[in-house]
Parts: structure tokens; sequence; C-alpha cells
């Protein structure tokens, strides 16, 4: 099932959106978490374009208006990148909304339907690997 995941501002005001597709129709909020950034990752690895556009700012980058400007162009480590996105969820660096209701728990369980609205509301900006 594809799943359309939303990066937004408190105004509700969508920054980035990614679209991700997951094998079954439950899923905890840390499979999307671990999902959204592999795919993150994956995909900015395989181009290394000039801005990594992730949940997670990488070790060496530094912020810009076009998304994190990575030194060097080099490939990000996925699990560093996964490990600082699940402790900045933890640490209330960002927080999750399912159809406006917020998560609060990695094991909560998300019944994935095509017609619902799950957003990512970062906090401050977000350093990983």
């Amino acid at each position: 099932m594809k799943i359309t995941l939303k990066d937004t501002d408190f105004a509700g005001k969508v920054l980035n959106e990614v679209l991700l597709e997951f094998e079954t129709k439950e899923v905890t909020v840390k499979e999307i978490i671990e999902e959204r950034v592999t795919f993150e990752v994956e995909q900015f690895n395989a181009k290394l374009p000039n801005y990594f556009k992730g949940l997670i700012m990488p070790n060496d980058a530094i912020q810009t208006a076009e998304g994190y400007q990575v030194k060097n162009k080099s490939v990000i480590d996925v699990e560093k990148q996964i490990y600082v996105a699940l402790n900045a969820f933890k640490n209330n660096g960002f927080f999750i909304l399912v159809d406006d209701l917020q998560v609060e728990k990695l094991e909560a369980k998300v019944k994935l339907d095509k017609q619902m609205d799950i957003s990512f509301v970062k906090l401050t900006p977000l350093v990983g690997g």
C-alpha cells in the first residue's frame, strides 16, 4: 500500500512529501520512521545530489533553504540516520500526527489507509550520521 508522508510546520503548511510503499496494512510508528529514513538515504546515496531533503540532517551537513548541503557529497549511513531519527522521536525532536492525532510511542500500531494523513512536525533541526 502506498502512503504519502508529509512534513508540516505548526500551521499545517506542507513543507515536503514522501511517497512510501508498505507490504502490510498495519505497521508500527517505528517502522514508518525506519522506512522513511531508509528511503530518503537510499535516494540520496544513489544520486549524490547537492542537497539532502530528509527528516534528519546528516553529520557534516549545513542547513540551507534548499535542504541539507552535505560536504563533499559523501554517502550517508542509513543505520546512523535511523538511530538518530528514532531517538529524536523519543525525545520530542519531532512528532507524528496520524489523521490529526499525535502518536506518542514507537510501538503504536497504525492501520494504513490510502486516504489517511500522516504528518511529521519537526520541532528542531535534527542532526544524524
